[in-house]
């Protein structure tokens, strides 16, 4: 019994033998294993999805909203699909905001022929030839400070690249550079440079911000840079789930007060809309967005932020500064 024990292997060696051949099978050859080709519409009406009346993105037969997993286990082949339909779906809101709203589209800076609108993605990806050698946006004539925060933002987004690489683009069809935007190298730097090159030059008196997420945090940086001009041309900010923190950024204490004036910050709670909720930082009131996704506190809180802007307004004319909310007053959002 004792011989026939010692040639059969023990649990340690069979696990050891089953890493051993997972690190042998190729995962990305797996997944492209009967893979469609990566083709797909280039219109709405292709995909087969329109907006109907309420502005919401059906199917034009079943009338159910988008699905991810159009086709089961194949992940990457849905996801490559779902950003086929988003760039169409960009570009109609681009259609929109000019037709409809009669907005202007202009390029980031003059001359690169492209207008961001993730500004935590600030780059224009380029493939790169065979022979050509990793281009790097460092210039020895830039200070050493500005280059040390360009070498910061180029590693964090590389860690971002790689992960996306590995997970969501296996097969890496193209080999890119990234080319990063002048001046627009990162949220906070986008946020200076549009107020530096539109809203401090628009003809408007009154200008209101909704800050969602890392905006507050882009925000709460212009005001420290810009704190004289930002205190004469806004008049309310909201914010939604932001991630500004007065202490990390080193916000003063003239900006605090006037946060404390001005702004208000709508959280994910599970208490009602506008319900007053703790805060441990001395900036601005907080309170419920009325829902717990991060995501949908914009969302929700629109009713009752478009009401601080319009008692904002009302304050600035008569100089008496508003309430940031009452929870006596909250707008139904059946009344929106």
């Amino acid at each position: 019994m004792a011989q026939f024990q010692q040639g059969v292997p023990d649990e340690k060696e069979k696990t050891t033998a089953l890493k051993d051949l997972l690190s042998r099978i190729d995962l990305d050859e797996l997944m492209k294993k009967d893979e469609p080709p990566l083709e797909f519409p280039d219109t709405l009406e292709g995909f087969e999805y329109s907006f109907n009346e309420k502005g919401q993105l059906r199917h034009v037969k079943t009338g159910e909203p988008f699905v991810f997993n159009y086709r089961e286990d194949l992940h990457r082949w849905n996801q490559k699909r779902y950003e086929a339909l988003g760039e169409i779906i960009t570009n109609h809101v681009y259609g929109l905001l000019e037709n409809e709203c009669h907005l202007k589209k202009v390029t980031l800076p003059e001359g690169y022929g492209v207008i961001v609108l993730n500004p935590n993605e600030n780059y224009i990806e380029v493939e790169k030839t065979k022979d050509q050698v990793q281009l790097s946006s460092d210039s020895s004539d830039e200070p050493a400070e500005k280059r040390e925060r360009k070498d910061k933002i180029q590693k964090e987004t590389k860690k971002r690249r790689d992960f996306y690489e590995k997970y969501r683009n296996p097969q890496k069809e193209k080999e890119t550079v990234q080319m990063y935007i002048r001046d627009n190298g990162s949220p906070e730097e986008h946020t200076i440079y549009v107020w530096d090159h539109f809203i401090s030059q628009s003809a408007a008196e009154n200008v209101f911000f909704v800050a969602h997420s890392y905006g507050g945090l882009a925000f709460l940086e212009l005001m420290i840079q810009r704190e004289a001009e930002v205190k004469n041309k806004v008049t309310a900010v909201a914010f939604t789930d932001s991630v500004h923190n007065v202490w990390h950024q080193e916000a003063g204490k003239t900006i605090r007060e006037w946060m404390r004036e001005n702004c208000c910050n709508w959280v994910s709670s599970s208490e009602p809309l506008d319900t007053a909720v703790e805060s441990m930082l001395p900036d601005c009131p907080r309170v419920s967005a009325g829902t717990e996704r991060h995501e949908l506190t914009s969302w929700k809180s629109f009713p009752s932020i478009f009401k601080f802007f319009s008692e904002a307004m009302e304050a600035k004319n008569s100089s008496v500064k508003p309430a940031p909310t009452r929870r006596s007053n909250r707008i139904k959002y059946e009344e929106l």
